[in-house]
């Protein structure tokens, strides 16, 4: 009888199509998951997956099975998820992912918060851009993630958390005069700097200041938050500043900060996970609960 270990092989391979890969998405050795996978094929008396030169494919025996075995290894998860929700919220492993424009404001706060209220509780944390967020939850790298809403993927449901405020961030002793509270329309954009592309801020920051015909942006991509508002503190030019990072960033940074006139633009930060997993759903609001308590203290300082 084939092992739900072989089947999660066998998942894993069909969702990189590529052995290296499927290896290191389930923390195995590549010779140890060929080695696994022709023994599942010996085990069914099936050829389920054939080698090219980019890789590999599967036969038409594979491609019949993988339903069914997916089936079976989201019902195992779901078995495995209600027992442990049995034993109470926010026990154990939990694996979180966070965008990079969140991370580093929200999780000096949110630590000390789930280390007194939750002592039991392993948060393991990755930063990551919003697709590699969703791309890990999908291959069960991630339990959940904190990223922008709303995600139009119909696989993951998901809890608000808290508005984010965007505000206008330049330099102390800019020249430029910026208007208090400051229209979306009177955005200097030849002089936004925006995040590389990739951040959901970016897409954020150009839809709440648009691009009026024949303009644009400066042609520049920072790495990171710090960079990018390293670069606005000496007078290279404006950005967007979400609410969540203008008390630490002002520490940091000679920066003036202007808010928009009402209604004043945002983002919705949200708790996102696979709809599969739909029986830890009350571990994910208890976390949800803690991730906007600990978001609270970093709002409203403009």
């Amino acid at each position: 009888m084939i092992s739900i270990r072989q089947m999660r092989y066998f998942d894993a391979l069909a969702s990189t199509g590529h052995f290296g890969k499927a290896a290191k998405l389930v923390n195995v050795s590549q010779p140890a998951l060929s080695a696994q996978i022709a023994e599942m094929e010996r085990l069914l008396d099936a050829r389920l997956v054939e080698r090219n030169r980019s890789g590999m494919f599967l036969t038409r025996e594979g491609e019949e099975l993988l339903p069914d075995i997916r089936d079976i290894l989201q019902r195992v998860d779901r078995l495995q998820a209600k027992l442990k929700a049995g034993r109470g919220p926010l026990k154990g492993r939990l694996r979180l992912g966070i965008i990079p424009t969140v991370a580093p404001y929200l999780v000096p706060v949110l630590i000390p918060e789930v280390r007194s209220r939750y002592p039991d509780l392993n948060l393991e944390l990755k930063e990551l851009l919003t697709d590699d967020c969703l791309d890990e939850l999908r291959h069960g790298k991630l339990d959940c993630a904190i990223v922008a809403l709303p995600i139009e993927a119909q696989d993951f449901d998901s809890t608000p958390l808290f508005e984010d405020r965007f505000l206008i961030a330049s330099a102390e002793d800019e020249s430029t005069i910026l208007l208090s509270p400051m229209t979306q329309d009177r955005v200097d954009v030849e002089r936004l700097l925006l995040l590389q592309e990739g951040h959901c801020l970016r897409d954020q920051a150009l839809a709440v200041c648009g691009t009026a015909a024949g303009r644009r942006v400066a042609n520049y991509g920072a790495t990171s938050m710090a960079t990018l508002l390293q670069m606005v503190s000496h007078g290279m030019g404006i950005t967007l500043i979400p609410e969540i990072a203008v008390r630490d960033e002002r520490t940091r940074n000679r920066m003036r900060i202007v808010p928009f006139a009402e209604p004043q633009p945002s983002r919705r930060i949200g708790l996102v996970w696979r709809s599969s997993a739909s029986a830890k759903r009350r571990e994910f609001e208890a976390l949800g609960e803690l991730v906007a308590e600990a978001a609270s203290g970093l709002l409203d300082q403009s």
